[in-house]
This record gives structure tokens, C-alpha cells and sequence, in this order.
């Protein structure tokens, strides 16, 4: 009899049978409130009946048209639609399936438009598990280790993850800019770098928000030595950040756009955004795949966006992100084990600390599957894994909100005296 990998092990020991809005029912019919949201993707809640509806007409007429063989109408029609949220002069696009697969799209794409070797990431940062993007992920070496040698050409500089280093933001973000110059004066010349590739909330690497100051000196220092600056919205796009992009907290104008995750609703799509002028750069033949913009994909994605829109749900997450980020500072201020509680929109993290303010993986575990438990559906993340995180659909409600916290309060108190 055929199993799964041993290697996949699931955060909580839920089975599912249905999923609803913000909820999943299991196989025995517990109802179990969903605040991982499938990593982010689910950003309409589970099974909203206008994607459903979306898909379900779609499959009765294409399920796929591969697009570089035949064009269909979804895949025009999503192209068209996105044209309208986009960034400003980012008006050309190319789908794939997954988020590193963006990542690699967006990588070839820099390298062949400037000619140059190299790129630089940021600690923390996680873009991918294929060779290249896996390659440019410092979230954690479980990533990327065990099969050397890694992509070359990848250099790393500081991201300004203030709890880390025990200082405020300023210092720290003067500190990564100015490593981020000295990393230029030793090991890349700026001429040699294709692009900087950041996340503008680290992801995996623990719900760490960037800010003004850094992303204005990424911007400064790309427009003064020729470099593309790439920004990873494939967790922080589409609303989840309480902004229609992450990016637009901090002010800054992009080159190339990453998306994924939340774009579908739960179906896989991925892809790019970049000026045409930009993309009509990368190398004939540089660009294709079997499956991206497949056509019920880009129904849904339609849908996704009908949703979003008609619902309210970047204000939504907006407004649940305050009340969500509010309310665990609340929990975290009353718990010595809860070093630091950050976010930025329905992405907030607790991050975990024994008394001496070394990472305390083990308690931030127990958290997580205490809340499962209790039927609060979380999930753990940083470099230790030591910070529970709460990604709820975008869709989630203040009485959601309540219900979560609650629990949460219950469980953080239990397993801290414990």
C-alpha cells in the first residue's frame, strides 16, 4: 500500500472533510476555526460560493489550455483585471503554478534584462524550496540543506528584524542599510547585482514588518547602481497586510512584483509583474511551463477578485488586523514567555523567549498544538520556530477575532505555568 512521504508532518492531527468560510469540519464533525488559511492562500475563506460557482462553470467548459499553445478567455480576462491593482507601470505579466516558481521566473528574468551574475537577499527572507529559490531563502537551513551545492551568485544582507538584535527599528534599519553598503564594498560590486529580492513582512522567517527607512534605501541605492528591486508579495499580496500590497505601508516603488498564495483562493497560480519593457528583456523561450494561467486558476482568480472588491476585504483586514494585533500584544504583555507580538494586517506573530531572551522553540510548540487542540488551527515559524503565527482568511470576522483570542489567551496561560 502506497503512503505519503514520512518527511510531511502535518502541524495538527486534523483530517478534513469541508471547509467553510472561515472553518473547517473535520471527518468527525468538529468545527475547527481556521487561522492558517492553508499558509495564507485561502483568501476568500474556504469554498466561497462565488469561486466555487467560478470554478465549477469553468471546468464544464476548459479545464486546461495550454497557453503558449492556445489562449483562452479566464487567463485574458485575469490579465485585463489585474492591470487595474497592480503597481503603477508594472503592466506585463507572466504565470506559473507556484511561489518559487515566481521566484525563479522573476530571478532569469533579472539576470537576462541587466546581464549581471548576482543578487542579494535578506536574512530571514523565505522565497522558495527549488535549487535557485531555495538558494536565496535564509528563513531556515531546513530549506536548503542536504543538497549542495547551492545556486551561486546569491549574497545576503541584514533585514531589520529589531527584536533580533535588541534594538529599536531605527538602529537596526540604519544598521542592515549600512551593512547592506559595506556587503557592496567586500563581496559584490554593485555593477555585478541583477536585483534585490525582499519581502516587505518576512514570512517564514518569523512576521517581521520591514519599513519606510529600509525599503527607501533599497529603492535609493537600486536606482543609483542599475538595480531591480524585486519584491515578494506572495504572502503579503492581495489584502492580507490590510493594504491591497504589502509594499504600499512603506511607499516604494517596485520592478518586478512576485504573487501567488492568496491570488486563486486556494487554486495554484503564480506569477510576475514587470514593466513591458522590463519583460520584453528576458530571453526568447525564457518564459513558458505546462500548467501556468491554467484556466480554472484564473476563473477563480477572477472570482478572488470580484470578492475581494465587493466585500470589503482589504479594509476588512485591515480593520481584524488591528483588533487581532491588539489583542495578542494584550495576551503577550501578560506573559513573560511572549518576548515580542508584530504584524501588519491579518499576519501577526508571537514570538516565544525563554527569561534570558533565548528562543524558546519548545513552548511556542506546545502553544500551537494546545490550540489545536482547543480547535484553534495555528501555525509556528522563525529561524527556531519558536513564533506562532495567525494568518486568517481575509474574510474572518471581530467575532472571529474574539473567539481566537480567547483561546489563545487560555492556551498561553496554560502552557506557561505548566
Amino acid at each position: 500500500m502506497a503512503q505519503l512521504s514520512p518527511l510531511l508532518k502535518q502541524a495538527t492531527p486534523v483530517v478534513v472533510d469541508h471547509g467553510e468560510g472561515t472553518y473547517l469540519f473535520d471527518s468527525e464533525g468538529r468545527r475547527h476555526l481556521d487561522f492558517t488559511a492553508g499558509i495564507g492562500v485561502t483568501s476568500t475563506g474556504h469554498c466561497h460560493p462565488k469561486v466555487v460557482a467560478a470554478a465549477q462553470e469553468q471546468i464544464g467548459k476548459l479545464i486546461h489550455g495550454q497557453y503558449t499553445t492556445v489562449m483562452h478567455k479566464p487567463l485574458l480576462e485575469l490579465t485585463e483585471r489585474l492591470g487595474g491593482v497592480l503597481p503603477p507601470g508594472l503592466d506585463s505579466l507572466f504565470f506559473s503554478n507556484s511561489g518559487s516558481e515566481a521566484v525563479e521566473a522573476a530571478l532569469r528574468l533579472s539576470r537576462q534584462a541587466t546581464g549581471r551574475p548576482n543578487v542579494i537577499v535578506f536574512q530571514g527572507g523565505f522565497h522558495g524550496r527549488t535549487v535557485a529559490a531555495a538558494s536565496m531563502t535564509t528563513s531556515g537551513t531546513r530549506f536548503s540543506a542536504g543538497f549542495s551545492p547551492l545556486m551561486s551568485g546569491v549574497h545576503v544582507a541584514p533585514f531589520p528584524y529589531a527584536y533580533h538584535y535588541g534594538w529599536d527599528e531605527k538602529t537596526a534599519t540604519k544598521f542592515a542599510l549600512r551593512e547592506l553598503d559595506y556587503l557592496f564594498a567586500t563581496l559584490t560590486a554593485p555593477n555585478e547585482v541583477a536585483a534585490f529580492f525582499v519581502e516587505p513582512v518576512l514570512g517564514e522567517g518569523g512576521y517581521v514588518p520591514a519599513n519606510t527607512e529600509f525599503m527607501a534605501g533599497l529603492r535609493e541605492r537600486a536606482d543609483k547602481h542599475g538595480i531591480l528591486l524585486v519584491l515578494d508579495e506572495v504572502q503579503t499580496g492581495f489584502g492580507r497586510t490590510g493594504k491591497f500590497w504589502g509594499h504600499d505601508h512603506f511607499d516604494v516603488r517596485p520592478d518586478i512584483v512576485l504573487i501567488a498564495k492568496g491570488l486563486a483562493s486556494g487554486f495554484p497560480l503564480s506569477g510576475i509583474a514587470a514593466s513591458q519593457e522590463l519583460m520584453s528583456k528576458a530571453w526568447p523561450g525564457s518564459q513558458g511551463g505546462t500548467y501556468g494561467g491554467n484556466a480554472v486558476s484564473c476563473a477563480a482568480a477572477c472570482a478572488t477578485l470580484d470578492v475581494i472588491a465587493e466585500e470589503g476585504l482589504v479594509a476588512n483586514a485591515a480593520e481584524r488586523g488591528t483588533q487581532l494585533l491588539d489583542g495578542a500584544r494584550l495576551i503577550g504583555d501578560k506573559n513573560a514567555a511572549i518576548g515580542d507580538v508584530r504584524g501588519l494586517g491579518l499576519l501577526v506573530g508571537s514570538e516565544f523567549t525563554t527569561a534570558d531572551g533565548e528562543p524558546d522553540t519548545v513552548t511556542a510548540q506546545a502553544a500551537q498544538k494546545a490550540a489545536a487542540e482547543r480547535g484553534l488551527l495555528l501555525l509556528t515559524c522563525g529561524a527556531w520556530m519558536n513564533v506562532v503565527r495567525m494568518i486568517p482568511p481575509l474574510v474572518v470576522t471581530a467575532e472571529q477575532v474574539d473567539e481566537a483570542l480567547g483561546i489563545w489567551a487560555e492556551v498561553v496561560d496554560t502552557v506557561t505555568k505548566s
